[in-house]
């Protein structure tokens, strides 16, 4: 799968701090600990409909974190997957009257203009279901022969049985959210879950490969029915397939905790006998709009695209998003989009004067505030007080505006 441009990430004196995360599966901050390569994951989108300012938020907080990491000396090792074939995508294929592969291809170009104008940068490998089929079939056939997958009799399929996995071969499982087990139902069903089929041997089992249904796409996997992926697996397989056991952070919407990371983590441990899969697992809060979650079944979208389109300058969009530390939920406001606007002018005015006040103190401040897990508010509170201080009482260090503008552009991602 192609993904975007890399955008330009200019050098900037220094090395930046070793970078502490929330860790969801402990409930702590905590060091990351990577060797010369961090490795990270980040679950990417179902392609049904353009960028919402959910997606903007857990794409740029993550590629803040591969900033920092970067900025702090590490090469970043970047996976990304695109579930381009589920559920949701097939009914509003169906609904719209459009073919699935055409709606996948178009909201995946939407989607990468969004993330080429956000300064994102790409992940090294972005992959999609539907090419991955081969290497997810072989990890459905490896549990099925270890024992640890059966077969549920499917009647409104002719190809053959769907498969699940058997989550007490996981002891461990619960790790990664803490969650009990009413709370983990609660939710199950509404999050892709299908607690009421008959045949499983957990109500919480979670589907490994949906054998063909009439009208649904389907493809031939050697030891299987024909069919197609379950939703988590395939996110156990791409990150085992590119990056292995124990990779550095795991990371999406506070929405994936449960079930998504947890039965990821699960069908990893289950697969390989190893644990953990991932050794931080990160989570962007939730963006609302009007006191709600801004999602895609409500229809409360405010989408990047359309804001592009309007005119707005994506790094004022980025900047709304920034102002707002990604482990508190927060709502969408045109005053909040109109303060990030009046901030980018304020910050290009400073950063067009001929000298300044030293930006050295404020260089290490920005590093030392991203690196405190991703302390993105007090970062540009760090650029508001030197901008305000170059405007009204100036400086003489002419170096200062460029060193500054650099560091804001390289860690932040803010182009000014």
């Amino acid at each position: 799968m192609i993904s975007w441009p890399t955008p330009s990430i200019p050098s900037v004196p220094g090395t930046g701090r070793p970078v502490q995360l929330f860790d969801t599966s402990t409930a702590a901050v905590r060091a990351l600990t990577p060797g010369p390569t961090a490795r990270l994951y980040v679950c990417g989108i179902t392609p049904y409909d353009a960028t919402h300012m959910g997606h903007a938020a857990t794409y740029v907080t993550f590629d803040v974190l591969g900033r920092a990491l970067r900025d702090a000396g590490h090469r970043v090792q970047y996976v990304q997957n695109i579930t381009d074939v589920d559920d949701p995508l097939l009914e509003r294929a169906q609904r719209d009257g459009v073919g699935w592969e055409q709606l996948a291809a178009d909201q995946i170009a939407l989607f990468r203009e969004d993330m080429t104008a956000l300064a994102v940068i790409p992940p090294d490998q972005y992959v999609g279901v539907v090419e991955s089929i081969v290497p997810v079939a072989a990890a459905v056939r490896a549990l099925l022969e270890s024992g640890a997958a059966y077969a549920v009799d499917t009647p409104d399929s002719e190809a053959g049985d769907d498969i699940y996995l058997d989550l007490r071969r996981d002891p461990g499982f619960g790790s990664v959210s803490n969650w009990s087990r009413e709370q983990m139902m609660a939710v199950f069903a509404e999050r892709g879950g299908d607690p009421d089929r008959a045949g499983k041997r957990d109500r919480l089992d979670p589907l490994l490969w949906r054998a063909a249904r009439p009208g649904e796409p389907s493809w031939p996997a050697k030891g299987l029915a024909d069919g197609r992926p379950g939703w988590h697996i395939e996110c156990t397989s791409i990150a085992l397939d590119h990056l292995g056991m124990a990779f550095d952070v795991q990371g999406g919407g506070t929405d994936l905790v449960f079930p998504h990371h947890e039965m990821s983590a699960t069908q990893a441990t289950v697969l390989t006998g190893e644990r953990p899969f991932a050794r931080t697992y990160a989570h962007q809060a939730m963006v609302g709009l009007d006191g709600e979650k801004m999602s895609k079944s409500r229809g409360n979208l405010v989408l990047v695209s359309k804001l592009r389109a309007d005119g707005v300058d994506p790094m004022a969009i980025r900047l709304a998003l920034l102002a707002h530390h990604y482990r508190t939920e927060w709502s969408w406001t045109d005053a909040g989009l109109a303060e990030a606007k009046q901030r980018l002018d304020r910050w290009r005015a400073a950063f067009s004067v001929a000298t300044a006040p030293s930006s050295d103190g404020a260089v290490q401040e920005l590093r030392a505030r991203v690196a405190d897990d991703l302390d993105t508010p007090g970062a540009l509170a760090v650029v508001d007080r030197w901008a305000h201080r170059t405007l009204t009482v100036g400086g003489e260090d002419e170096a200062a505006p460029g060193v500054l503008a650099r560091a804001v552009d390289a860690i932040l991602g803010v182009r000014v």
